[in-house]
């Protein structure tokens, strides 16, 4: 039997879009009906449009749909993407591999062995906070430890300091630590920390079809690179370093429409690599052992 390709979909400005990401270039009489699939203590967060939704149901019936994303598991939780729930998912940065909504424990002692052979998280946040200090501390709304496994400050991106950002990444190169920014958040994470790995994990328990992945962020890159076929957006940081492979696409359009437009992508790509294996690949860079 043809194992089913796995679609690993990074969820953020990728999939999923709040209010301020929406990025709707068009006259309100045009703008696209909208689906809400994130609510937090009463408040929409989160959408995609109407047509998305229909082609992501439409794309878990013909594929193993992933949602991959660095939130934590309890922010993935308030996530609710349309049609059945995903029997895997990754959270953390790869951090989690949820199977059946829940986390697989084996999964997150592999992924814990990894992470002690870079710094310790204490160390870093006490880092980041002190750096923080050292420049400006009003910037810095919140800092926050996340899973036990990285670090995120959430900033008002206009008034972080010019460099700020570039000295935090030099100091976490050589502990083995990288650093990406999203939006108001500014990530450090350990570099064995990847969504990759998780990924080659799911396709190994589906049977080692193709991979198709699809992301915005620094984050995705690698990911992205591993996928037989994937696909960004014209925006986030991917679209700022101008990132690009042969074998992964870039939308024509930014925001939710970009959400829209890749899944579409994704959907054509399906006959096009069905009946591929992986079989052979090595695995990604931070695999744990």
């Amino acid at each position: 039997m043809t194992a089913r390709p796995v679609v690993c979909l990074d969820l953020d400005r990728t999939a999923i879009y709040s209010a301020a990401a929406l990025d709707l270039r068009i006259d309100d009489r045009d703008a696209p009906r909208l689906q809400c699939v994130e609510v937090h203590h009463g408040t929409p967060l989160s959408y995609m449009t109407e047509a998305a939704a229909a082609a992501l149901i439409t794309l878990a019936q013909l594929s193993t749909v992933v949602p991959a994303t660095t939130r934590t598991l309890a922010q993935l939780a308030r996530v609710h993407l349309p049609g059945p729930p995903a029997r895997y998912m990754i959270a953390s940065n790869g951090g989690h591999l949820l199977v059946d909504g829940v986390p697989d424990s084996a999964w997150t002692a592999r992924v814990r062995a990894a992470l002690s052979r870079c710094a310790p998280v204490t160390e870093v946040e006490c880092y980041l906070r002190g750096h923080a200090a050292d420049y400006d501390p009003a910037f810095v709304r919140t800092l926050r430890t996340a899973s036990k496994m990285f670090v995120y400050a959430v900033v008002e991106r206009a008034a972080m300091p010019p460099g700020w950002v570039a000295d935090l990444a030099d100091w976490c190169a050589p502990r083995g630590w990288t650093t990406s920014v999203q939006g108001r958040k500014v990530y450090a994470l350990p570099v064995a920390l990847t969504k990759s790995a998780a990924a080659a994990e799911v396709v190994a328990r589906t049977g080692g079809g193709p991979l198709l992945a699809a992301g915005d962020s620094l984050l995705d890159a690698e990911l992205l690179r591993y996928a037989d076929a994937a696909i960004r957006p014209a925006h986030g940081e991917l679209a700022e370093v101008g990132f690009q492979t042969e074998h992964v696409a870039v939308t024509g359009a930014t925001g939710v429409a970009a959400g829209e437009e890749l899944l579409y992508w994704l959907l054509a790509a399906i006959p096009r690599v069905t009946g591929q294996t992986r079989t052979g690949r090595c695995p990604p860079p931070g695999m744990p052992p």
